[in-house]
């Protein structure tokens, strides 16, 4: 959420921030709401003021053997206003609240420009796209004929978009699962949990999926106010939801194994086949709490820590930054990192990873404190997916393939999958 004080006093500076996401969000309603609100505080304290100032004359005045009916007349009418006027003041309030919630995070000034996702920039690449003598396949074709992937199955007890692994196929997105936890503890000093599975409302108005970025992506269940878990960034961040965290703890640095749940509303054409838009997948999740001052230096790190599993696999996989357009809601800035599907013949996204500055923390009360008697701050939370297991299960089979239809298995995962150096 942005800082109404901030948006008040800077009012231009944010507005020429939001123009990049190319979308009008309604700021002048802000001014027009919080003069309203300003006018009514101080009618308010001038009526209190006077109150306060009565209430001291009455027993002068008895003491005096002057009659206060009149002025008592005057507290009490002024007491009828003050209650009159209160329930508008939590009106206007409310109705601030709603409209900041509605307001995205501003960009970050370097995120460029753009109308579309087709404006993102690209930052860097890694590794050769791989090149076959063969007619290559793509991951769905291969996962059927070796028997590790079944979508008729999951179909027949789910529905479209749901996978059954099977086999080796199983154990491949389990090796990557534990892989990933394994790089990001041991190797980038990630703390892991296992956070629950459903979240709460008040859990993704923390995060800003609600009320309104994300609501027709998700599944709620019925009847109450909780929602599967969209992605762990949700869980994770709100761990620390209305705490005033040591200073001297940050940077908190967490990863997390859950599987993620999205409607997908509105997806179509060939992401739909195969493993790269399933309702249900598994990710790996990286978050981060800092200092403000530091926030950036450790979006760096959270992505290369992302960049390097895909390293260890030897997938190759180009960074973008998104422009202004293509930013997720509660983004400043955001880098994401595609890997090469030889199937697609282009680089598909496998990781985001975002700075939401103060916007999350804003929103869900987390802040820190230096010292005892120093002003809590707001951290600046990050997240990244470290990685998407099921997009990197679908990059290994089609960047592995062999022309027998038979998937090597990248030698860091050999450990992982018992020995096997294949899949046949």
């Amino acid at each position: 959420m942005l800082d109404a004080k901030e948006l008040r006093e800077n009012f231009e500076t944010v507005k020429q921030k939001l123009e990049k996401r190319g979308k009008d969000f309604g700021l002048e309603s802000f001014l027009q709401m919080d003069k309203a609100r300003r006018q009514l505080i101080r009618g308010l304290e001038d009526m209190k003021a006077r109150q306060n100032a009565a209430s001291k004359q009455v027993p002068q005045w008895k003491k005096e053997g002057k009659d206060t009916a009149e002025l008592m007349a005057e507290m009490k009418a002024l007491s009828d206003k003050i209650k009159e006027a209160e329930p508008r003041m939590k009106a206007i309030d409310d109705e601030i609240e709603a409209l900041l919630l509605g307001i995205p995070n501003t960009p970050n000034d370097a995120v460029p420009y753009g109308e579309t996702d087709a404006d993102n920039k690209e930052i860097r690449r890694w590794g050769e796209p791989a090149t076959f003598d063969f007619e290559a396949k793509p991951h769905w074709e291969l996962g059927e004929q070796l028997r590790i992937l079944d979508p008729a199955a999951a179909a027949k007890t789910t529905g479209a978009r749901f996978i059954f692994y099977k086999g080796a196929g199983a154990r491949l997105e389990r090796a990557l699962i534990n892989f990933m936890l394994d790089t990001h503890i041991d190797m980038h000093g990630y703390e892991e949990v296992l956070p629950p599975f459903i979240v709460h409302r008040r859990s993704l108005v923390g995060t800003g999926q609600l009320p309104k970025f994300d609501q027709d992506n998700m599944f709620k269940l019925a009847d109450t106010e909780y929602y599967l878990n969209p992605t762990a960034e949700v869980p994770v961040t709100n761990m620390y939801r209305e705490e005033i965290l040591d200073g001297s703890r940050l940077p908190i640095k967490h990863c997390a194994y859950a599987p993620s749940f999205r409607a997908e509303a509105g997806s179509a054409g060939r992401d739909t086949r195969g493993l790269i838009r399933q309702h249900q997948f598994n990710k790996v999740e990286m978050v981060k709490f800092t200092r403000p001052e530091d926030s950036y230096g450790e979006l760096e790190s959270l992505t290369n820590d992302a960049e390097e599993v895909l390293q260890e696999l030897n997938l190759p996989y180009r960074v973008i930054i998104l422009c202004g357009a293509d930013l997720t809601f509660s983004s400043a800035k955001t880098y994401d990192i595609e890997v090469w599907m030889p199937s697609y013949g282009r680089y598909v996204e496998i990781s985001s990873c975002s700075n939401f500055e103060a916007f999350q923390a804003r929103r869900a009360g987390i802040r820190f404190k230096e010292s005892p008697n120093e002003k809590p701050r707001f951290v600046h939370t990050l997240n990244g997916s470290g990685l998407a297991a099921g997009r990197t299960t679908a990059a290994i089979l089609e960047n592995f393939q062999r022309a027998d239809g038979s998937v090597a298995i990248p030698e860091r995962l050999s450990k992982y999958m018992n020995g096997a150096k294949e899949i046949r």
